[in-house]
């Protein structure tokens, strides 16, 4: 619980004398605002951190950084999320005698050790792993729940912890997802950690996953509603006495400072104050579109460069934005395009602080003919993270389509990464394009008995797909779903832990598959091709029979409907048509055909 003011008072003062900021520690800060503070910042936190700090380390560190001396005062760990400040604590934990390594047991069981920001993100790598200033000693139970969440406000929670840390889903503006939120107390201690990590960490923020709270470039460091999260907690909460305790602990365990609690003015310093970023990227070039199938076309392009950074990149196909990718792709596979479609693209950068680069030139390609049925979509699982041993709710983007996983672990492998499914679900986003096939790889992990999941496709059941204790491939066939669609995968097991991999489909479009599966049937064929003097023949069985032709451009725009095209001759004259490619669809075939 909360300690007198004049404790308050004492201890600050105690603290101040024994442990100052070293003489000239921040020199190279003075006088800098926005990114060059937040970069010279780097340079100094960077300088003298011990770097060959190993995991294991932190439980050594945890005995003076992580021990209550402000709120009970009696040298348990400080655990923010299970410590009351005001009356007393549901639990304690005694130091080196109740650390675990695991999240298994109740609340009050263990403590383990907390990454304010993921693990994940940063694929578990050195120094960022064992680097103290933000890997708390916390209640494994807590932790667990938390996962690899970012921090923001809860509307609703699904989760609270004893003393009120929940989870649910995102009440701060910008982000609708699922988020962690630590009690009051702890929100700016919570803030200035993960300031401190995109300041040390700078450089290697690009190359790092993003966990819906970092961005991937060196300004500003975070996404855009995460840092006007943090921003306001750092307000409401200031610095505390023990966090300038704890700042000065790890100084002398790791050799470096956090800078936002020396120094709390540099966060408006950094994040606010900064003059306007106002400079444009330059513009993508040397743009191509290549590789179509019947419903993608694959699109490339030379980097654009910006004084701060590029943070995405905007796909534009015949003026429609198909695709937004990271600042550190340069391509992409646009997908649920339509087939026999004449696209033109161009692409645009984007910087952190909205602006946009002038658009690229453009670059045309058309879809391929043929039944709609070429690969879709993907997903492979490799962008999936969270912490070993937990079941939680997994949410993730790839290829622009949004994944929920519930009851699910990202700690079991089939080819490399996979989700592993309980008493869950697997569900996508809206996805464009429709569906003919989806495959699967399965595994049955842990004990257990074969079974299947369930394949809903709009929350229709279409088929099921089967999984054992060997890794198997699964197909079903003629789904023939048209239009958008949701993926929903279930386990017909409460129990049993399957792993997912791999999942694949490919695109259907029922009008157009029907008349080209007749197509390959019938025989129709067109003559002369190219026509000549504006006279279209088709020749094959049972001509009179069709009620009524449409001819078409690549762009997918009806030129001209005819009924009972012939029921008087073979011919169709097409009224002074120009140059180019065009389709001609009936009931019973559909093919192309050229005026030169």
């Amino acid at each position: 619980m909360k300690r007198t003011l004049s404790f308050f008072l004492f201890t600050f003062a105690f603290l101040s004398a024994w442990a100052q900021i070293p003489a000239g520690y921040y020199n190279a800060a003075t006088g800098l605002n926005g990114a060059p503070l937040k970069t010279a910042l780097k340079d100094i936190i960077t300088t003298g951190h011990a770097t060959n700090i190993t995991y294991s380390d932190l439980w050594t560190a945890y005995q003076t950084t992580d021990r209550d001396y402000d709120y009970d005062n009696d040298g348990t760990i400080l655990d923010i999320y299970s410590e009351t400040p005001v009356g007393p604590d549901f639990y304690n934990f005694t130091y080196g005698s109740a650390q675990c390594t695991g999240t298994n047991g109740p609340e009050g069981y263990c403590y383990n050790r907390e990454h304010i920001v993921p693990q994940s993100l940063f694929s578990q790598g050195l120094p960022m792993r064992s680097d103290a200033h933000f890997v708390r000693a916390t209640d494994a139970k807590v932790n667990g729940e938390r996962g690899d969440l970012p921090f923001g406000e809860v509307d609703i929670p699904n989760f609270t912890s004893q003393n009120g840390s929940k989870r649910g889903i995102s009440a701060s503006p910008g982000f609708s997802g699922t988020v962690f939120e630590p009690i009051d107390e702890f929100k700016g201690d919570v803030a200035r950690m993960i300031f401190y990590f995109v300041t040390r960490y700078e450089s290697q923020l690009p190359g790092f996953s993003t966990g819906n709270m970092i961005a991937k470039n060196t300004y500003p460091g975070l996404q855009d509603w995460e840092l006007n999260q943090l921003l306001l907690w750092h307000t409401q909460d200031p610095v505390s006495a023990a966090e300038i305790r704890r700042n000065n602990a790890t100084y002398a365990f790791q050799g470096n400072r956090n800078p936002y609690i020396d120094h709390p003015e540099y966060v408006n310093q950094v994040w606010t104050a900064q003059t306007p970023d106002t400079e444009v990227p330059t513009m993508p070039t040397n743009l191509i579109a290549n590789n179509p199938t019947s419903n993608s076309i694959a699109v490339s392009w030379t980097a654009s460069t910006d004084n701060i950074g590029v943070t995405s990149y905007q796909i534009y196909a015949n003026n429609t934005l198909k695709a937004t990718v990271s600042g550190t792709t340069t391509s992409t596979v646009v997908t649920g395009l339509s087939p026999l479609t004449a696209y033109t693209f161009y692409v645009v950068a984007k910087d952190a602080a909205g602006n946009s680069s002038p658009q690229s030139s453009t670059a045309s390609e058309t879809t391929l003919d043929g039944p709609v049925g070429g690969s879709c979509g993907t997903e492979n699982f490799e962008l999936i993270s969270g912490p070993v041993n937990t079941y939680l709710t997994a949410e993730w983007t790839n290829n622009s389509i949004t994944w929920t996983a519930t009851d699910s672990r990202v700690d079991q492998t089939i080819n490399n990464k996979a989700i592993t499914i309980k008493n869950g679900t697997l569900t996508s986003s809206t996805i464009s394009g429709g569906i003919q096939n989806l495959t699967l790889t399965t595994q049955l992990k842990f004990s257990g008995s074969n079974g299947s999941f369930n394949v809903l496709i709009n929350n229709v059941n279409v088929g099921t797909i089967p999984y054992s204790s060997t890794a198997q491939t699964t197909t079903i066939s003629n789904i023939n779903v048209s239009g958008n669609i949701v993926i929903k995968l279930t386990n017909s097991s409460t129990t049993n832990r399957v792993a997912l991999d791999d999942l694949s489909w490919t695109c259907y479009d029922g009008t157009l598959g029907t008349v080209d599966t007749a197509k390959e049937q019938s025989g129709f064929t067109i003559y002369p091709n190219p026509v000549r003097n504006n006279e279209l023949f088709v020749k094959g069985e049972n001509l009179g029979k069709i009620s009524k032709a449409e001819i078409y451009d690549l762009s997918g725009k009806l030129i001209e409907s005819i009924v009972q095209p012939f029921r008087h001759s073979n011919r169709i004259s097409l009224k002074g048509l120009t140059k180019g490619t065009y389709l001609l669809k009936t009931e019973h075939f559909s093919t192309k055909f050229i005026i030169e």
